[in-house]
């Protein structure tokens, strides 16, 4: 693990004058980029990859993108995440923006959603000849619940024997930028005023003994990867108190994390690329692959 003082870290950053919070449709109604390839690695609608290149020769530096919706594709897919795709294609990135089942999908839900973001993240390296990208070093990106779901993969080698999501050589995560994610599931199943509600996680994890075990993210860690958890002060969906807590656990386990609390932010502007979120999530990212 490199060094990088992060285990300590509680970064606060300033606010714009004049702030209103962004509404879902100051964003939705934009116009949308469009990805340069598209790939499937199932049968199923939502089992795709969107693939967006930079100009210029490969192979290039690599972000894997997860998108949130409360774990529900009926809130949310991965076209949600266009807007920060393109911009990363612009800064001379590629974006691997994965889809999956949501919950309210036939076969998603435990273990389908976690199979289907595994299988999503496993094409990439599948597929990175062909799209000239980078694998020694993969930073993902996680929105919401995509931050839950970008932290899982980099726990997916951590994952107990006995899982049905244990795999052989899952591929390697290096470092994860969650972005009002919502890491331990028992937490957000045991708080009523979080945006997702607490229904949801029954759906998500499955009825089993011990159905966290493999599922949520504290009972992962230590990680041993670069975290650094994104959090607006105004968010409504995720309260700073879930960041928070999961923070402390992973600095007590000894992993490298961050805290970055960004005043005069809401749910929203954690994914609008002009905001001020997004401009230090970018810098995050940047300091991720040195």
């Amino acid at each position: 693990m490199r060094a990088l003082a992060l285990a300590a870290a509680l970064l606060f950053l300033s606010g714009m004058a004049d702030w209103k919070p962004l509404t879902w449709p100051d964003l939705t109604r934009r116009p949308r980029p469009a990805p340069q390839a598209t790939i499937a690695y199932g049968a199923a609608p939502e089992q795709k990859v969107d693939v967006w290149l930079p100009t210029g020769p490969g192979p290039y530096k690599t972000v894997l993108m997860v998108h949130g919706g409360c774990w529900q594709t009926d809130i949310a897919d991965r076209s949600l995440m266009n807007w920060l795709a393109q911009d990363l294609r612009g800064r001379g990135y590629a974006v691997w923006n994965i889809d999956y089942r949501g919950v309210d999908r036939p076969g998603g839900g435990y273990p389908g959603t976690f199979a289907d973001v595994a299988a999503a993240a496993d094409a990439l390296a599948a597929n990175a000849a062909r799209f000239e990208l980078d694998t020694k070093r993969i930073v993902a990106v996680g929105h919401s619940a995509g931050g839950h779901l970008a932290l899982w993969l980099a726990g997916r080698a951590k994952l107990p024997a006995a899982s049905a999501l244990a795999a052989r050589d899952p591929l390697p995560i290096a470092a994860v930028v969650s972005l009002g994610g919502l890491p331990d599931l028992e937490a957000v199943a045991a708080s009523p005023d979080n945006g997702c509600g607490t229904e949801v996680i029954a759906k998500l994890v499955g009825d089993r003994p011990d159905r966290f075990a493999d599922t949520s993210i504290p009972r992962l860690l230590p990680l041993g990867a670069e975290q650094w958890i994104v959090a607006g002060e105004d968010d409504k969906i995720v309260p700073m108190r879930l960041s928070q807590a999961y923070f402390e656990q992973a600095r007590a386990g000894r992993d490298p994390v961050a805290l970055v609390r960004v005043p005069r932010t809401g749910h929203v502007e954690l994914v609008a690329p002009e905001s001020t979120a997004w401009k230090q999530s970018v810098a995050l990212i940047a300091r991720s692959f040195e």
